[in-house]
Formats: C-alpha cells, structure tokens, sequence
C-alpha cells in the first residue's frame, strides 16, 4: 500500500514537471515563402504563452531577428541576432513583440505572448514593408 502511494506521488510529479515545460515554436527566414511570397518570416505571426521560446531559423547568411523598437512589452529585453545564424529568444513578458529582418526591413513579424495589454500600443509603430499592409 504504501509503495503505491509513494510511485502515485512520483508520477503525479511527472506529470506536472512535463505540463510545466515551455513550448518551442519555430520561425524560419526565407527568400521564397510557401504561398509564392518572397523575403518572409513563415509563419509571420505566432500566439504563446509566457515562458515559451521562439526559433528563429535563417534560411540565409543575409538574414537575422531582430526586436522592433517602441513593439515591445514594457520591461522586454531588446534582442537582435547575428546575419545567418539562428537566434532562439525566450518570451518572459507577455506582451506583443514586432520582429523585423535588420537587413531586409519589409520582412517582419509578430510574437504575442500570453494576453497583452499593449496591443494599441504596437499598433501606432510607424511600419515598412509587407507587414505595414497587414
């Protein structure tokens, strides 16, 4: 009885350490996008929860991630990752969060943590490129 009290205790804490793990979303860089479209992030927005971690994954030496000034959470560290290497970036403010190419400005993104409350405040950062049109 008591051995089985002790592996219900071990799994139960299995269980809820695995549930508590952060999730990884991949984004890749790419000169030709899936739908025809050419210098994209594919997919250009992704929804996670605070804690997760983006892959930014470049497709290309000319391409990086880099955060967008004034489309961050308040707090949010700023990251920029070197042209041709892949950055992953954890996400510990929820918030909305604009990804540009540094090189290639019109390629650009947008990561929404959690439920952010500055949405309006993304909105009014004055844009180039294909995601302005969106």
């Amino acid at each position: 009885m008591r051995k089985m009290a002790v592996l219900a205790a071990v799994a139960a804490a299995l269980i809820l350490t695995g549930s508590a793990r952060a999730a990884e979303v991949e984004v890749k860089l790419l000169n030709k996008g899936n739908d025809g479209g050419t210098m994209v992030f594919e997919p250009a927005f992704v929804k996670i929860a605070l804690g997760d971690s983006v892959k930014f994954r470049s497709a290309d030496r000319d391409h990086n991630a880099a955060s967008i000034r004034g489309m961050l959470p308040d707090g949010a560290t700023p990251f920029v990752g070197n042209s041709g290497d892949d950055i992953a970036v954890k996400f510990e403010r929820e918030g909305v969060y604009g990804v540009k190419c540094l090189p290639h400005y019109g390629i650009c993104m947008v990561v929404m943590v959690g439920a952010p409350a500055q949405v309006d405040q993304a909105k009014v950062v004055p844009l180039v490129g294909k995601i302005a049109s969106k």
